[in-house]
């Protein structure tokens, strides 16, 4: 499969791509440097350059191209609010514009929990950031395409355990990056999944077989 990854310079993104080309996936993504571009050619991943907040969805349709499957992967990170509306909210919405310009209906989204982290108490800037996740979530929703949408719990950067608890209402717990993108491949390649909104923790059921078990038996 061709797969075009926004956001695959990041943590999630950059195991995705990975993953995908160790099963035999041609794999592309969007990236702002020329740093960027040269470490993913090094594992054979074709950096096409571009700032999501700057091109626009017709200029990011060409540097998807013919890809049979877009990822959105890419984050604000608590970089403030202004960048949180421009990336986690109106970049979901180019790019599932540009997606539509150029031909691709497979979209898969790596969005949050609802109530992620709520106990905390963390401030206007993290309520916006929920917020804007909820729109972007509605918006691909909306969007008509053979969307998926992936809200993992809070991330890890611990070596992935292959087995996790997933489906469309888990616990709010923790998950390592490493699992969420071998989820994402997995969901990649699943064709029955298919406009449904998916929660992932950590849990004891192989990657695979939790993937499987929330594809509708046709």
């Amino acid at each position: 499969m061709n797969i075009f990854v926004i956001g695959i310079a990041g943590k999630v993104g950059s195991l995705l791509a990975r993953e995908l080309i160790a099963r035999g996936d041609h794999v592309s993504g969007l990236v702002r440097t020329t740093q960027q571009q040269e470490a993913l050619a090094e594992i054979g991943v074709s950096g096409q350059r571009g700032d999501l907040t700057k091109v626009s969805a017709r200029e990011l349709a060409e540097l998807i191209g013919p890809a049979g499957a877009l990822v959105f992967t890419a984050g604000a990170g608590g970089a403030g609010t202004e960048a949180t509306t421009a990336i986690d909210g109106d970049g979901v919405v180019k790019a599932i514009e540009a997606a539509r310009l150029a031909g691709v209906t497979r979209f898969a989204l790596v969005s949050v929990f609802p109530e992620a982290w709520r106990e905390r108490n963390l401030g206007e800037g993290f309520d916006h950031y929920i917020a804007v996740k909820k729109s972007a979530d509605i918006a691909l929703t909306r969007s008509g395409l053979d969307w998926v949408i992936l809200r993992p719990a809070a991330l890890l950067d611990t070596p992935g355990r292959g087995t996790v608890a997933l489906g469309p209402a888990e616990r709010h717990e923790e998950i390592p990056r490493a699992d969420v993108a071998l989820t994402l491949a997995e969901l990649l390649h699943e064709p029955r999944i298919t406009q449904q909104i998916l929660e992932l923790t950590s849990g004891g059921t192989p990657i695979r077989d939790a993937v499987r078990a929330n594809a509708p038996n046709r």
